[in-house]
């Protein structure tokens, strides 16, 4: 049995929108994580005004058997709804004495911080999205990932559904690919990295450059690829689009459009890191990743610039 520590888990604020708001009872991604791994008490996931998100599909061979959260009173709570036996004083001890840790989208941007111990301490580590909310810090994180060799895995969940997998393996079908279009709701950096995972997990990077044509909230990016490719990415708030997901791709053959099916979403991507613990084969390269972050972060600069923005500027920074 693969034993996990999940950190940051029970509460959630999105303070990196630059505002500080108080950390509200429930996260969706921990509560998902947690019931996906531990299953969940339906009786105490209701007794409780907070977020709760139940993983229906289940993980073999792995559990969680700590937590962390700054608000030890709802880490409690979680721990008795997802069945996890030791509640933590620190992240630093929820790391220690397991066999992977899991850190969670807490709503800061700033999750990555606490990646820092179990990577020098060699505890294979998942974070989750976004990696940083600048190319300088993933860069950093990435760096210390190579550092110490210690498995590590980030990445939107959009990357792993099966309707994005199935479509990777007929895009040779669509004849040669020139251009492609993604599409989601919300912040750029924060929520862009959805549907901007979705390409990447289908033709990779190489990523050079960007030009943002949108407004303030309604981003529409065009990105630029090495390979004679271009994507454009199109993210705006929801006073201006209903938030959702989508990506097209437009080739000399044939064109596929797609809606993916969001089903169980959390499930295949913590398969994806257990597969790592199990195999050592690395999911996503911590290097692309990387390069995710760069090409959002170009798109938000190209913006406020009214220029094409390259990413060797952030890589260079």
């Amino acid at each position: 049995m693969i034993k996990l520590g999940i950190i940051s888990a029970a509460t959630y604020s999105p303070t990196y929108r630059g505002v500080d708001i108080p950390r509200s009872p429930g996260s969706f991604h921990g509560t998902a994580f947690s019931s996906t791994y531990n299953g969940y008490d339906e009786t105490k996931s209701k007794q409780w005004d907070w977020t709760f998100a139940s993983g229906e599909k289940r993980i073999d061979g792995a559990k969680i058997v700590k937590v962390w959260d700054p608000h030890r009173e709802w880490a409690e709570r979680l721990a008795q709804t997802c069945y996890i036996p030791e509640v933590c004083n620190t992240p630093e001890a929820c790391a220690d004495d397991v066999d992977g840790v899991i850190i969670v989208d807490d709503g800061s941007g700033k999750q990555c911080d606490y990646a820092e111990y179990p990577l020098r301490k060699g505890v294979p580590t998942f974070c989750d999205k976004p990696l940083a909310m600048t190319t300088k810090r993933a860069q950093q994180i990435a760096d210390l990932v190579r550092e110490t060799g210690t498995p590590f895995m980030s990445a939107s969940s959009l990357r792993f559904v099966p309707d994005i997998i199935a479509l990777k393996n007929e895009v040779s079908e669509l004849g040669d690919i020139h251009i492609s279009t993604t599409i989601c709701g919300n912040e750029l950096v924060y929520y862009g990295i959805h549907a901007l995972s979705m390409y990447y997990g289908i033709f990779g990077g190489g990523a050079v450059s960007c030009l943002n044509v949108g407004k303030p909230d309604r981003n529409i990016v065009r990105v630029r690829f090495d390979n004679d490719r271009d994507l454009v990415l199109m993210v705006a708030e929801a006073e201006y689009m209903r938030a959702g997901y989508q990506i097209n791709i437009y080739g000399t053959k044939g064109w596929r459009s797609l809606t993916p099916d969001l089903t169980d979403l959390y499930y295949y991507l913590q398969e994806s890191f257990i597969n790592m613990l199990k195999n050592g084969e690395e999911s996503v390269p911590v290097e692309e990743e990387v390069e995710v972050i760069a090409v959002l972060e170009a798109g938000k600069r190209s913006l406020n610039e009214n220029r094409e923005v390259s990413l060797d500027e952030l890589y260079d920074s």
